[in-house]
């Protein structure tokens, strides 16, 4: 188990895997350790939870200083620090104008934004990305839900499950908050894909109860690398629906909710079956609020949302006339969640002014570029 978790170090710090002894790289995190226990008592520090109550992916995050973003992480007044990737990426010279002010736009917003805030869009068509602390870690609330499905999925592409298998409904493992299934007979019986039907259409807790029952809490935890997930974790604690903090939290990060939506989108999602299936059930999910909220007419979205412990959020394939493009918004601190959704539907309206086909701005930008190479 520890030397997984050293794999994992590795890879977030950026440093090449070796083959021979690992002492002295465990000797140099110990000397890190040290080095930050020694600062001193005024510097400006994040209010982190008691140790106990530190998940690996917390530990991961300020290892690789990438500092936690979910409510309650920094000390009074302190903000988030920028994301200078995003400013690199913002400048790429095969960038048009018109994209480079539609970021713009976007991050203009997020500052302007009185709570934390967690951006990232990629033009599926074009290669075009752009991000805002979209490495920052927030607690996932029902967005877990998306790679939960794409884990069962798995099992189902190795024969373990089926989409037809039935799973029975106990009083165990009823759950509150979104979802019809709690209001079912004891003894009711669904089947995998009903559960998973009901787990991405109504947000059903009670229905991700059982599979995650069906398939084991174990298998998910395992699972979860092998996506390449890094920081997006699930622990039985963060399925809580309290609005309270937990021990330990299930958190994600606007990138890793990014790229599970675009491996959907490519087939790369377990295969091309399951991730057209996948697709089919994300697009069926249309509620009137965030990004959805102001989608014009005649565009398709494929999303889940997520809303608990302060935290609203929103990933999404939006499918335009002028191209399709993956849209995370993360938010937390929020001081309710009436004016988060509003905010995030603002961010969409920014993104569907620019790909709209009664303006071309996009468009006409993006044949200047292929033309003038």
């Amino acid at each position: 188990m520890q030397e997984k978790w050293l794999d994992r170090v590795i890879t977030v710090l950026g440093w090449a895997p070796t083959s021979g002894p690992r002492i002295p790289l465990i000797a140099a995190l110990a000397v890190m350790a040290a080095s930050y226990l020694l600062l001193p008592s005024s510097a400006p520090q994040a209010s982190l939870p008691e140790p106990a109550a530190v998940s690996p992916a917390l530990a991961l995050a300020t290892l690789a200083g990438r500092p936690p973003s979910f409510p309650g992480a920094f000390s009074k007044g302190a903000p988030p620090p920028p994301d200078s990737a995003a400013a690199v990426r913002a400048a790429g010279a095969d960038q048009p104008v018109a994209w480079q002010a539609m970021t713009s736009e976007l991050e203009a917003a997020a500052k302007s934004y009185p709570g934390s805030v967690a951006i990232y869009i990629k033009d599926l068509k074009r290669g075009w990305e752009w991000s805002y602390h979209a490495d920052d870690i927030f607690p996932a609330a029902s967005l877990i839900k998306l790679p939960v499905m794409i884990a069962v999925f798995n099992k189902i592409g190795n024969g373990e499950v089926s989409l037809s298998s039935p799973v029975i409904l106990r009083r165990s493992v009823r759950m509150g908050g979104s979802g019809s299934i709690k209001w079912m007979k004891d003894g009711s019986r669904l089947t995998v894909l009903k559960l998973l039907e009901k787990l991405i259409d109504e947000s059903d807790n009670t229905a991700q109860r059982m599979l995650i029952d069906e398939v084991g809490m174990g298998y998910l935890q395992r699972q979860f690398p092998k996506m390449g997930l890094v920081f997006t974790e699930i622990y039985p604690e963060g399925l809580s629906l309290s609005s309270s903090a937990v021990k330990y939290e299930n958190y994600t990060t606007a990138r890793e909710m990014s790229m599970l939506l675009e491996k959907i989108y490519k087939g790369e999602a377990v295969d091309p079956q399951s991730s057209q299936l996948m697709l089919d059930i994300l697009k069926r999910r249309r509620p009137s609020s965030r990004l959805a909220k102001t989608l014009p007419p005649g565009w398709q979205i494929a999303h889940k949302t997520g809303l608990l412990r302060k935290a609203c959020h929103d990933s999404s394939i939006i499918f335009s006339p002028d191209g399709d493009y993956v849209l995370t918004v993360l938010t937390g601190h929020n001081r309710n969640y009436s004016s988060a959704k509003t905010f995030i539907g603002r961010l969409g309206r920014i993104t569907y002014r620019r790909y709209g086909s009664d303006q071309g701005l996009l468009a006409r930008a993006g044949r200047a570029v292929v033309d003038a190479r």
